[in-house]
């Protein structure tokens, strides 16, 4: 198959972490892929350029660090943030949508760039898009692949979404996995460092604020692909890594006792499982796959979004355990990623599009 993906800007984030895995199983399995994708930005204004010049900033990026980096897969980026055209894709059998702004191009796209599909990864409805033009691409005829139960059912209760299948995301098991351990002697939590309000960050900081009071010697590990302006770090003595390799995610992941996932919203959730398989219970909050895997003070415990008593609770509960028990908790949260690779998962994605090729 001759296939394309259409994404915005490449970048480090998760979505874009798994485009990269299926594009890279795909070419190994003889197929041939493309991405286009818009640059970082619209190139700036004249006053922008010369206010610039004054400044002696010459240069302006249009790419930035993605999971694409150092792969050999064709990324044509087109010349201005706008809509991706006819004119930017080449023809294919395959076409498919990354995002709901590329699935609104998408629908436009003549058949000859191929049969369109429409990879969701998250809910989109945020309060910085246009709402009602994300659940239109909800309710496309676009063929749909999705990425958890949870986002599956959102899609076909809320918006009556049509042509779903469910290929789930998953973890390298080579990368991602328990040592032998015991529970830290000073109590130690992590999350992801992410800025966007989707992810929770600032009720993570809240439950931390109010962790301290009863574990005031508690250590905070976070992660991120960016650096993070205005973000009180220091002043919860947070340990920060900035765009860590993977072995020092793990690291970072079997270091804590607990895993603690705030977001608002989550398609799936890979840092979730990759905590998970490294034996660290997760407390989440119910969204994407932890809905379908947490099983309550056994392998985590899930709360509802924005309830900071609950996740505090939830943290206590996992912090309190004695050594033996919440090695049993442990256990139990490795036991939950085992069926899932991403061998796996790239196989089903690479059948839904073979199907999809092969139909009518």
């Amino acid at each position: 198959m001759k296939i394309t993906f259409l994404s915005v800007s490449l970048n480090m984030g998760g979505g874009i972490k798994v485009m990269a895995i299926y594009a890279q199983y795909l070419i190994s399995q003889g197929h041939e892929v493309n991405i286009v994708s818009t640059p970082i930005q619209s190139k700036p204004t004249l006053i922008t350029r010369l206010k610039n010049l004054l400044r002696f900033k010459f240069f302006y990026p249009t790419t930035q660090k993605s999971h694409f980096d150092g792969l050999n897969i064709h990324n044509h980026i087109i010349d201005a943030f706008r809509p991706i055209v006819d004119s930017d894709v080449p023809d294919a059998d395959i076409v498919i949508a990354t995002w709901w702004e590329t699935a609104e191009w998408l629908e436009k796209l003549s058949l000859s760039k191929g049969k369109k599909v429409y990879f969701i990864q998250g809910h989109e409805i945020f309060d910085f898009i246009p709402k009602q033009r994300a659940i239109a691409t909800y309710q496309s005829n676009a063929h749909k692949i999705v990425v958890s139960k949870w986002l599956k059912d959102i899609l076909e209760s809320e918006y009556q979404s049509k042509y779903l299948e469910l290929v789930p995301n998953a973890i390298d098991h080579n990368v991602f996995y328990p040592i032998q351990r015991k529970k830290s002697l000073i109590p130690t939590i992590g999350f992801l460092a992410n800025s966007g309000h989707v992810k929770g960050l600032d009720v993570a900081l809240s439950v931390v604020r109010e962790l301290k009071k009863d574990y005031p010697a508690l250590k905070v590990l976070t992660f991120g692909s960016s650096k993070l302006k205005n973000i009180p770090f220091d002043a919860y003595d947070i340990e920060f890594h900035l765009l860590p390799t993977q072995d020092e995610i793990r690291e970072i992941y079997t270091r804590c006792d607990v895993w603690l996932a705030p977001s608002r919203s989550e398609g799936f959730n890979l840092t979730a499982m990759e905590a998970m398989a490294c034996g660290t219970p997760v407390v989440s909050t119910k969204t994407g796959w932890p809905v379908e895997a947490v099983v309550p003070y056994k392998n985590g415990i899930l709360t509802e979004i924005d309830d900071i008593n609950a996740l505090l609770a939830g943290v206590k509960w996992f912090l309190s355990q004695p050594n033996t028990a919440w090695l049993e908790c442990s256990n139990h949260a490795v036991a939950a990623t085992e069926g899932y690779s991403w061998e796996k998962s790239a196989a089903q994605f690479e059948s839904a599009l073979l199907k999809l090729c092969n139909s009518d």
